[in-house]
C-alpha cells in the first residue's frame, strides 16, 4: 500500500522528516518497506533558473540558429546557442545551466554540458515546456512573465510537487489502516505516546446541500446480508474534464493514472478515507431504479476490461430495472462508467459482505482497489460521510447539482464490539505492568471507548471498523504496539532448558534416513498436500466419499487433500522429464489424509521414486545401467537395515497401481510396499519410461525402530586373511549349501564366504560346474598363523568333498 506524505499531512500537521515518520509507522505495526521520492516534474527543475536574453543575433554558420547572451543573475552573462524561432532580446526565459539533468518523454536522463554548436560556444540551454516536463509544446521556448526576477529558481515559480511516498507492507488484519485517514489515525496515537499531541484534521461535509429533487433513482436491496448498507445520490449537469493538477499529483504519487475529474474523485476518496465508491452514468440506468441482487448462474456480463464473464449464482450485482451494471464491490460494467459525454451521475457508496466480495473476486480472478478493501472489511459507519465528501468534490471540480436526497438503506446496524480487559492478563501477556492511566490513554487514542473501570479491569467498546480487535488478547496487542515493543523492559537473566530428545523421535530418524538417501544420490522433494479429485478415477481403492474436501478451493486441481503419495510424486517425475531430466531418484516425507464416517485420519509416509539410469552418463561408466526392481529393493532393504529392522517377511501384493510388487512386513505389520508403476497410470501423466515406487508406512516403521536394540562391536585390530577354493561340483548344487557347510565347519574365525566366479562349459565333465569361492578368516584377539589357517582350510575341503562330492581344481 502506498501512502503519500504530503497527503498524510493534510490530516495531521507534522513537520518530521519522512524517514523519522516511517520509523514511527513501522513501530506501530505499519511496516514501511521503502520510501520513494515523487516529483511531478522529473528532476524537480533542479538547476533551471530564470534568465533574461540581453542580445539575440543570427548564428554566422547556421541559418536557423541564433547566438544569445543571457543574464542568469549571478556573474557575467553567458552565451547560449538557441534554435527556437521565437527567441528575442528582452525576454525572460527558463535556462538549464551547465550540469542540469533533464529528461525526455521516456524519462531518459541527459545532462547539459558546455559545448560548441557550429563553431560557437554554448553555456546552457534555453528550454521549451516539453524539455522541462511542464507540457507537450515544442513550438518554441517558454517566455516567462517580465516581472519575475532574473536568477529565480524555476522550481519556485512553477507548480512542482515534491513528495515522499511510503510503501507499507500492510498485514491483512489492518483493514482500518487502508487509507491516508486510517494511517494518520494510527500516527496520531503513536505521537501521543511521545507526548506530541496533535489533532486529526477531518474533511468537512457541512456544505452538502440538495439543490433540487428532479432526478431521484429508487434503490432496492434484495439481499441485506450481502449488502448490509447501501447509499446513493444523483448529481446532474456535471462537466467531465481533466482533473486539476493538485488532484493528479495526489493520485500519481501513489501510482494511479488520472482519468477524468469524476473518476479521479472516487479514487481520491477511496485512498483518502478507505471507502470504495462507484460513479454510474445515470443515462444508462434504465427505469430510474437500482437493484442490488444476485442473478442466475451463467448469466453473461461484460466488465470494464471488455471481458465477457459468466456469473455465479452467489455473485452480488448492481442492476437497473433491466440489466446488470456492476459486480458489487469488485468491478464495473463496460457501459456503466463515466465517459466524456456523461452529464449526470448516480454515485454509490456501500458496505458489502467481505466474504461475498472475496469469493466473487477469486472466482473471476479480479483484484481491484475496491475488492482489496471490501474483502478485509471497511468502516460501515463512514458510508454516508464518504458519499457526501465525494459529492462535494465532484461539485467543486465538475460543477453540477445534487439532484436527489441521499438514500441510505441500513436496516440492521453493525454493532460495536464489547470486550473486558483484565489488568492481570495484560501484564502477563506484555511481560510488564503498565500504568492504568497509560493503558486508558492508548485505548482512547485508538477510538476505543472506556465504559467502566474496576480494580481488576476495564469494560471497552471497540469501534466496528476494527474487525480485527474482538478479544481481550487483541486489545492487549493494540496497547503493546502503540506503547512500543522496544519500550518493554526485559530481564538480564538468561533462562534455558535442555529438552529430553528421544534418539528415535520422528525428527531424528527422518534426518538419519534423509542423509542416507541423499548419500545414495537421491533428492528430497516436497509436494503440495492439496491435489486434484480426478486422481480418484485412477484407482478403485480411492472412493470419493473418503476424500477430505476443501470448502473454498483455489482451483479444482487443489480441491482435496491427497490420499496417496504416488500421484504428487508422478507430477514431479513428469515435470522433470519434460525438462530433459529423466534420471530421477526422489524421496518425500509427507502425510495422506482420509475421511471416514466418524473420523479423519492422517498417516505419515516415506515415498521413494526411481526412474531412468542409476548413475549419470560418463565415459568412465561405460554402458548405462537402468534402475530396476532389484535396485529399489536394495535401497529399501538398506533403509530398514539402517534402522535395525531385519528378519523381514516378503509377500507379493496385488494393486491396481503397481504391475509387479512386494511388501516387507514384521509379524503382521506391513512396513513398506514397492513395485513397478502400471503403464496405464504413467500414461495419465504422459510418462513413457519405467517408474519404480516404494511407499513406507512411516508410523509403523517408527514403532518398530523404537523397540529395536542396536548392538555394536569394535573393529578388530588384527588383520583378516583370505583363501580361495576352485570347486568342481554337480550343477544342481547351490552356493547356499556351500555357505551353510562352511559356517558349520568354522563358527568363530570364518567371517565371510563369497562366490566370485561361476564357470560352466568346455573342459569340464558333463553335469559339472566350477565355483570360485573366497573365505575370509580373522581372529579378533591375535594374528592368525599359517598353521591355523591351513588347518581350517583342510577341514573345509574335507567337508565339501564328503558332503557335496566336491573336487579341488
Amino acid at each position: 500500500m502506498k501512502i503519500s506524505y504530503n497527503w498524510l499531512k493534510q490530516f495531521i500537521n507534522l513537520d518530521w522528516e519522512a524517514e523519522k515518520t516511517g520509523e514511527l509507522l513501522t513501530d506501530l505495526g505499519l511496516e514501511v518497506e521503502g520510501i520513494e521520492t515523487y516529483q511531478s516534474v522529473k528532476g524537480g527543475l533542479e538547476g533551471v533558473v530564470v534568465g533574461q536574453v540581453l542580445s539575440c543575433e543570427k548564428h554566422p554558420n547556421a541559418d536557423k540558429l541564433k547566438v544569445t547572451r543571457v543574464d542568469l543573475g549571478a556573474g557575467e552573462p553567458v552565451q547560449i546557442v538557441c534554435g527556437a524561432p521565437n527567441v528575442a532580446a528582452g525576454q525572460k526565459v527558463p535556462v538549464a545551466t551547465i550540469g542540469t539533468k533533464l529528461y525526455d518523454g521516456n524519462d531518459k536522463e541527459w545532462v547539459i554540458k558546455k559545448g560548441k554548436i557550429r563553431g560557437e560556444e554554448s553555456h546552457g540551454m534555453i528550454c521549451a515546456e516539453d524539455e522541462l516536463g511542464l507540457g507537450s509544446s515544442h513550438d518554441g521556448i517558454m517566455v516567462l512573465d517580465a516581472d519575475i526576477a532574473v536568477g529565480t529558481k524555476a522550481s519556485e515559480i512553477f507548480d512542482v510537487e515534491n513528495d515522499s511516498v511510503f510503501e507499507i507492507g500492510l498485514t491483512p488484519n489492518r483493514a482500518d489502516a487502508m487509507s491516508h485517514w486510517g494511517t494518520a489515525r494510527d500516527l496520531k496515537a503513536g505521537l501521543q505516546q511521545k507526548d506530541i499531541n496533535m489533532e486529526l484534521i477531518t474533511p468537512s461535509v457541512s456544505n452538502f446541500r440538495v439543490e433540487n429533487r428532479l432526478h431521484k433513482i429508487d434503490i432496492e436491496v434484495k439481499d441485506a446480508d450481502l449488502a448490509p448498507r447501501y447509499c446513493g445520490v444523483t448529481i446532474s449537469d456535471v462537466k467531465i474534464k481533466e482533473s486539476p493538477s493538485w488532484l493528479q499529483h495526489r493520485l500519481k504519487a501513489i501510482g494511479i493514472t488520472p482519468k477524468n475529474n469524476v473518476v479521479d474523485v472516487t479514487n481520491y476518496v477511496l485512498h483518502e478515507l478507505g471507502q470504495p465508491l462507484h460513479a454510474f452514468d445515470s443515462h444508462y440506468i434504465e427505469g430510474d431504479k437500482i437493484e442490488v441482487k444476485t442473478l442466475d448462474k451463467d448469466t453473461k456480463f461484460t466488465t470494464l476490461d471488455e471481458v465477457e464473464r459468466e456469473l455465479h449464482e452467489e455473485d452480488l450485482m448492481i442492476c437497473d430495472a433491466v440489466k446488470p451494471l456492476c459486480i458489487a464491490g469488485v468491478f464495473g460494467g463496460i457501459n456503466s462508467g463515466v465517459t466524456e459525454t456523461t452529464t449526470s451521475i448516480f454515485l454509490e457508496s456501500a458496505y458489502f459482505n467481505p466474504v461475498s466480495v472475496r469469493k466473487t473476486a477469486k472466482r473471476h480472478g479480479l483484484n481491484t482497489d475496491a475488492s482489496f478493501r471490501f474483502e478485509r472489511g471497511i468502516d460501515p459507519n463512514i458510508t454516508e460521510y464518504a458519499l457526501k465528501r465525494a459529492a462535494l468534490l465532484i461539485q467543486e471540480l465538475a460543477g453540477g447539482n445534487i439532484s436527489s436526497e441521499i438514500t441510505d438503506l441500513y436496516p440492521k446496524k453493525i454493532e460495536d464490539f464489547q470486550v473486558f480487559l483484565s489488568f492481570e492478563n495484560a501484564a502477563k501477556l506484555i511481560g510488564e505492568e503498565l500504568p492504568q492511566d497509560t493503558i486508558k490513554s492508548i485505548l482512547s487514542s485508538l477510538d476505543i471507548k472506556v465504559n467502566s473501570v474496576t480494580e481488576t479491569g476495564i469494560g471497552l467498546t471497540i469501534p466496528s471498523y476494527r474487525n480485527d480487535v474482538q478479544r481481550e488478547a487483541d486489545v492487549i496487542e493494540e496497547i503493546l504496539r502503540v506503547y512500543g515493543y522496544n519500550n518493554i523492559n526485559f530481564t538480564q537473566k538468561l533462562n534455558a532448558s535442555i529438552a529430553n530428545i528421544d534418539k528415535f523421535s520422528d525428527y531424528n530418524v527422518q534426518n538419519t534416513i534423509s542423509n542416507q538417501l541423499v548419500g545414495q544420490g537421491f533428492n528430497e522433494m516436497m509436494a503440495n498436500s492439496l491435489t486434484s479429485p480426478d486422481y480418484n478415477s485412477l484407482s478403485e481403492q480411492f472412493n470419493e466419499e473418503n476424500n477430505v474436501k476443501m470448502l473454498n478451493p483455489l482451483s479444482n486441481d487443489l480441491a482435496v487433500l491427497r490420499r496417496s503419495m504416488l500421484f504428487s510424486g508422478l507430477e514431479a517425475v513428469s515435470y522433470n522429464i519434460n525438462r530433459k531430466r529423466s534420471d530421477l531418484k526422489l524421496f518425500e516425507f509427507g502425510k495422506t489424509y482420509h475421511q471416514y464416517t466418524d473420523d479423519r485420519i492422517e498417516n505419515k509416509h516415506l515415498s521413494i521414486i526411481v526412474s531412468g539410469n542409476r548413475t549419470p552418463e560418463s565415459w568412465i561408466s561405460g554402458t548405462q545401467e537402468t534402475s530396476d526392481f532389484f535396485y529399489i529393493k536394495g535401497i529399501i532393504t538398506l533403509v530398514l537395515e539402517r534402522l535395525g529392522l531385519s528378519k523381514l517377511k516378503s509377500s507379493p501384493i496385488k494393486s491396481d497401481l503397481l504391475s509387479e510388487g512386494l511388501s516387507f512386513s514384521l509379524g503382521k505389520t506391513k512396513l513398506v510396499e514397492f513395485g513397478i508403476v502400471k503403464k496405464s497410470i504413467l500414461k495419465h501423466f504422459s510418462i513413457t519410461q519405467e517408474v519404480l515406487y516404494a511407499d513406507f508406512n512411516w508410523d509403523n516403521v517408527l514403532q518398530y525402530a523404537k523397540h529395536n536394540k542396536i548392538k555394536f562391536t569394535e573393529i578388530p585390530k588384527f588383520p583378516e586373511v583370505r583363501r580361495d577354493f576352485a570347486l568342481l561340483l554337480d550343477e544342481t548344487i547351490k552356493f547356499e549349501e556351500i555357505h551353510t557347510i562352511a559356517k558349520q565347519t568354522e563358527k568363530q574365525l570364518l567371517k565371510d564366504v563369497n562366490l566370485f566366479d561361476v564357470y560352466q562349459g568346455n573342459n569340464l565333465p558333463k553335469g559339472k560346474k566350477s565355483y570360485a569361492v573366497s573365505f575370509t578368516l580373522q581372529d579378533e584377539n591375535k594374528t592368525l598363523t599359517d598353521k591355523q589357517i591351513d588347518k581350517i582350510m583342510k577341514k573345509l575341503q574335507h567337508n565339501f568333498e564328503n558332503k557335496l562330492g566336491a573336487e579341488l581344481r
